[in-house]
């Protein structure tokens, strides 16, 4: 049988006898040649197997314009044999990879939603210190992120060009420095596999290339502060942003209001996890201060881009820590806005008009949280400052909360809102204090409605109450007081506050603030390579019945993994297992990678399968050429000449068994 893959493809018009004489290279050769400048694929691959059937392969030129011809089609089909070409060139006649047609075709591939061949073809370029283009790179990265795997694909090959970089960059001399900064990841590149794994939920992923966006001199964007943003809220870290705030907040103005949109309801919905609600009062009131500004300037503020005013510092780690470092952040480049394009619109904070206003969720969010810390009084200063700071632009905010708290009953509440409001001279319509009347008449409590129908006299209400039915009418003697129950009332019959005040009494959760909280700590402790106290963060963590989750494992790893203790992961492993089988710990594809490369490092191959064949069970993609790559680093000639005869112990049989394993399955050994 035939091995040659291209001899189907010889024609049949071609007599043997004749290939052998002395023109025949040269006329293989001319026919190949006068085939490609032509659009016609099949007869250029014909020709091309033709004369390598005879001679092996054509001189980098031809082979490189060929594959350029297979690049361009839009079938599967050819770029399959242009992909098939390449691969068998990387191992059989390297001296003919061309970069720039590698790059072409790996850019094919990706745009096709074949990642997998896509990335194998880049790799093949990177691993002989070459790289694309930056347009051909970014637009390569830009069709790799588009699918799960393809977001694998491009994560571990960004690592790997940013420890490329690295592990160059240092020890290169003056000459090859030019070189080798062109080898450096561009920001586009980063926002594009970072906001990827927001949308795969790739947090441990994507905490590592944050970590390196600093170490490689990558400077960030507004893009880039939005996108980090939304990780860190996902990963329930604000300690970063909080620093960042601050910054962002001195440069801003109306005309960034959309480019750090997200990054305010990023930052607010952190503060709720936490439970820190006195935090999340005071940037929903700064919000409200910017808007009364805004409205008294009748000429908006120009955006400041005065020299090293518009850059701004993210924190990454403790800057406590030798670890902790900072991402150079130039806030005012927008160039690539589309890159940040939200699937769903931020939910805690609207953008009105340019200017940014906290959304009913939001108010109802910190309601519901002063409620259940029993802090009324703060969250009636909050309604007393945002009518001070506001004015007109949130006149119908009291009224709004009031009527939700007396829906769901909180009439206590609602009636120490309404004193509050009054000691302070906040102006209050007839509706609030009709609906919390009517609400004390129909739970029978006699004394609160007394002293409520006093009050109402007092501000100048003609109440009249009839206890035979139940019910009251409130008669509004003024005029002012008048236009406001009017204004109130249709914002009472819309009621979103009150569904979202009652979806967050049912949903609130204080336990949920210890799971951030604890992770945190563990997370600073093992930077730190102080992996005690993270241990003993993890057993107080558990004596609060607070679940370990995926990111408190994953820290945990990277722990132990930075002192070089291998065999503590696998026991960490164990533990992580028995909690997966009874279904308290989700199969994670990110900490799955993140073992799996450390059992490798390792050399715990017996645990390296284990964990393949999780991976494989829950169908996840299993990135093979990272980690043959990782094999080959460190393990390279480990047990090549013995044999299972030769093993003395049966744990040394054992051993042999699962290397060999793994070589076949990596594809070393075939």
């Amino acid at each position: 049988m035939c091995c040659d893959p291209f001899r189907r493809y010889t024609s049949s018009r071609v007599e043997p006898r004749s290939l052998w004489e002395g023109s025949s290279y040269e006329t293989l050769l001319r026919k190949f040649e006068s085939a490609l400048p032509d659009d016609s694929l099949e007869e250029a691959w014909e020709a091309f197997g033709n004369f390598k059937m005879l001679h092996d392969f054509p001189e980098q030129r031809l082979v490189s314009k060929l594959i350029a011809s297979l690049s361009y089609s839009s079938s599967a089909h050819w770029l399959r044999k242009a992909y098939d070409l390449a691969i068998e060139i990387s191992k059989g006649k390297p001296d003919l990879v061309q970069c720039e047609s590698f790059s072409r075709l790996s850019l094919a591939l990706a745009r096709t939603r074949m990642p997998v061949p896509a990335s194998t073809v880049l790799r093949i370029v990177l691993e002989r210190g070459k790289i694309p283009s930056q347009d051909i790179l970014n637009a390569l990265f830009l069709h790799l992120v588009k699918t799960r795997i393809g977001s694998c694909l491009a994560s571990d090959i960004l690592i790997e060009i940013c420890e490329y970089y690295l592990s160059h960059c240092c020890s290169s001399g003056t000459r090859k420095t030019k070189k080798i900064n062109l080898m450096k990841p561009n920001t586009t590149i980063f926002n594009l596999v970072l906001d990827s794994c927001t949308r795969f939920g790739s947090l441990i992923k994507a905490r590592k290339i944050i970590e390196l966006m600093p170490e490689v001199g990558a400077i960030g964007d507004a893009n880039s502060v939005v996108i980090i943003a939304k990780i860190y809220k996902m990963m329930g870290e604000r300690g970063d942003l909080n620093n960042l705030r601050e910054q962002i907040d001195s440069i801003f103005s109306p005309a960034l209001s959309r480019q750090y949109w997200q990054f305010y309801d990023s930052l607010l919905s952190l503060h709720f996890k936490y439970n820190d609600v006195d935090a999340a009062a005071e940037l929903m009131l700064d919000l409200y201060r910017r808007t009364r500004s805004l409205n008294s300037s009748s000429v908006l503020p120009p955006v400041k881009s005065n020299g090293s005013q518009t850059q701004c510092f993210l924190q990454v780690g403790s800057s406590n820590l030798r670890t902790g470092s900072r991402i150079i952040i130039d806030s005012l480049n927008l160039k690539n806005d589309f890159l940040v394009a939200a699937k769903s619109e931020p939910e805690l904070i609207l953008l009105v008009d340019g200017k940014l206003l906290p959304s009913s969720k939001a108010i109802a969010k910190l309601i519901n949280g002063y409620v259940k810390e029993r802090n009324v009084d703060k969250l009636s200063n909050f309604l007393i400052n945002v009518q001070k700071e506001a004015g007109i632009v949130e006149a119908d905010l009291c009224s709004d909360v009031l009527h939700a708290c007396i829906m769901l009953r909180w009439l206590d509440t609602a009636h120490d809102i309404l004193d509050d409001l009054e000691l302070a001279k906040i102006p209050v319509g007839a509706n609030p204090y009709a609906s919390l009347l009517n609400a004390y008449l129909k739970e029978n409590m006699w004394e609160e409605s007394k002293v409520l129908v006093n009050q109402m006299k007092k501000v100048g209400f003609v109440v009249s109450v009839c206890n035979e039915h139940g019910e009251s009418t409130c008669v509004v003697e003024n005029t002012a007081a008048n236009h406001l129950d009017k204004r109130t009332s249709n914002l009472v019959k819309k009621s979103d506050m009150l569904q979202f005040l009652e979806l967050e009494d049912r949903e609130y959760n204080f336990g949920n603030r210890l799971v951030y909280e604890f992770n945190s700590s563990i997370l600073f402790f093992c930077k730190a390579k102080m992996i005690e106290d993270a241990l003993k963060t993890l057993k107080q963590m558990r004596q609060r019945n607070v679940q370990p989750t995926v990111l408190t494992f994953s820290y945990l790893v990277d722990g132990y993994s930075s002192l070089g203790m291998y065999r503590d992961i696998t026991i960490l492993w164990g533990e992580m297992r028995r909690q997966m089988e009874y279904g308290m710990l989700a199969a994670d594809r990110d900490l799955f990678d993140c073992l799996l490369w450390n059992f490798l490092r390792g050399g715990y191959f017996e645990r390296a399968m284990e964990i393949i064949n999780y991976m494989l069970k829950h169908n996840m993609y299993v990135d093979k050429w990272k980690y043959r790559r990782e094999f080959l680093k460190y393990h390279k000639n480990l047990y090549c000449g013995l044999k299972a005869s030769d093993c003395r112990t049966d744990a040394q049989n054992r051993r042999l068994e699962y290397v060999r394993a793994f070589r076949k399955w990596s594809g070393i050994d075939r």
